[in-house]
C-alpha cells in the first residue's frame, strides 16, 4: 500500500543508525573466526619483512612465540604455521625431522599458548623440496610430475611428526588424491583419534599465491596445474568435498577466498548438509593488492579489511585464514564497519 504515490515499504528504516544496523546484521565476523598464518624461518635471529606482503614477516623462534601470544591476547581463533628450512632435498626430508623448523615451531607455539588457541600446521612438502612441488617427483616422468601415491606415504609420516609435536589441526594443502584418507589412516593406526584434519578441499591453481612463494622462498620449477584445481571449474570442488568428508576430514576449505566466493557458497551449502565446518583462505595476493591500494590512499584500510572478511563469512565460511587476523580482531571488537 502506498500513500500519495510514495512507498510504504522502506528498507532504509533499518539502516538509519548504527544501532539499528547492528541489531539486524545477518553476518557477524569476529576475531574468534579468524586464523593467522605465521611463517618461521630456520636460523633467523630477528623477524625479516616480506617485501611483497606488507606487514607480514618471516619469524625467528623468539618472535614466533611472541606473535602467537599476541594473537591469543587479541582473541584470534587459531594459528597456521609454515616452516622455511635452510636445507631442502628431493623428498622434503626436513618435513619429518623432529628437530626441523616446522616441528620445532609447533612445539614452541604449543609450549607458549597451550590450548588457548588452535595450533594448526601446514602439511605439505613444497616448502621442504628442492624442486618446490607439493610431493615426490615421479621417477622417469616429465619434469614436475608428482607421484601421487609416493607422496601420500610422505604425508603419512608428516602427519605423525606434526601430531607428535602437538599440533591440534593438520592442514592438508597438497591436493593429492586420497590425502585425507592416507593421513587419517596413519593417525588412527598410531592410536591418535584426536588430531583434527583441515582439508584444502578446493585449492585452485591461482595467480594469487605469488607473494606466498616469496614468504616461503619457494624453489618451484614449473607450475602446479596438474594437481591443483582449474580456475574454470566449480563442480569438481563438490566432488573433492564428498571425497574429503568420506575420507575423514573434520573441516574443509576453499582457497583463495575472494576470487572464489561462488565456489565457497556452493561448498558451504553442501558441507552444511553434512554438518562439516567450512574455512576459506584470504591468500597473499589478496593481501598484497589491498595493501598496495592502502599505500596509495585509494582505499580506506579499516573498512576494506572488515568488508572483505564480512564477504567471505557471508559466502559461507565459518573460519577465515587471513594475514590481517590480529588487526581485524581489534577492528571487529571495536565495531568497525557497522
Amino acid at each position: 500500500m502506498s500513500v500519495a504515490g510514495f512507498p510504504a515499504g522502506r528498507p532504509r528504516r533499518l539502516r538509519r543508525t548504527a544501532a539499528l544496523r547492528d541489531l539486524v546484521a545477518q553476518t557477524r565476523p569476529a576475531g574468534s573466526d579468524l586464523v593467522l598464518p605465521l611463517f618461521v624461518k630456520e636460523g633467523l635471529r630477528e623477524p625479516a619483512p616480506i617485501a611483497s606482503m606488507p606487514g607480514v614477516v618471516q619469524h625467528s623462534r623468539d618472535s614466533l612465540r611472541k606473535a602467537a601470544l599476541e594473537a591469543v591476547q587479541a582473541g584470534v581463533g587459531g594459528l597456521m604455521l609454515f616452516g622455511v628450512p635452510v636445507q631442502r632435498d628431493a623428498t622434503g626430508s626436513g618435513a619429518t625431522d623432529e628437530k626441523g623448523v616446522l616441528n620445532t615451531a609447533i612445539r614452541d607455539v604449543v609450549a607458549e599458548v597451550g590450548d588457548a588457541t588452535v595450533v594448526m600446521a601446514d602439511l605439505c612438502l613444497d616448502e621442504f623440496t628442492d624442486h618446490g612441488h607439493c610431493g615426490v617427483l615421479a621417477s622417469g616422468g616429465t619434469a614436475g610430475t608428482v607421484d601421487n601415491d609416493a607422496t601420500l606415504l610422505r604425508y603419512r609420516d608428516m602427519a605423525l611428526s606434526q601430531a607428535a609435536a602437538g599440533a591440534h589441526v593438520l592442514g592438508l594443502s597438497g591436493m593429492m588424491d586420497g590425502q585425507v584418507g592416507a593421513v587419517r589412516g596413519a593417525l588412527e593406526e598410531s592410536g591418535d583419534v584426536d588430531t583434527a584434519l583441515l582439508a584444502y578441499t578446493a585449492k585452485y591453481a591461482s595467480a594469487f599465491y605469488g607473494p606466498f612463494r616469496d614468504a616461503v622462498e619457494s624453489t618451484l620449477e614449473g607450475d602446479r596445474r596438474a594437481y591443483q584445481q582449474d580456475p574454470a571449474n566449480l563442480d569438481e570442488a563438490l566432488r573433492e568435498l564428498a571425497l574429503d568428508v568420506a575420507e575423514g576430514a573434520d573441516i574443509v576449505m576453499v582457497k583463495p577466498a575472494l576470487p572464489y566466493l561462488d565456489v565457497l557458497r556452493r561448498v558451504a551449502d553442501r558441507a552444511g548438509e553434512l554438518g562439516v565446518p567450512v574455512a576459506a583462505y584470504q591468500v597473499s595476493g589478496e593481501l598484497a593488492m589491498a595493501e598496495a591500494a592502502f599505500a596509495a590512499g585509494w582505499l580506506d584500510r579499516d573498512r576494506t579489511i572488515v568488508e572483505t572478511l564480512t564477504a567471505i563469512r557471508r559466502a559461507g565460511a565459518g573460519i577465515v585464514l587471513t594475514y590481517w587476523a590480529v588487526e581485524a580482531a581489534g577492528l571487529l571488537a571495536a565495531g568497525a564497519g557497522r
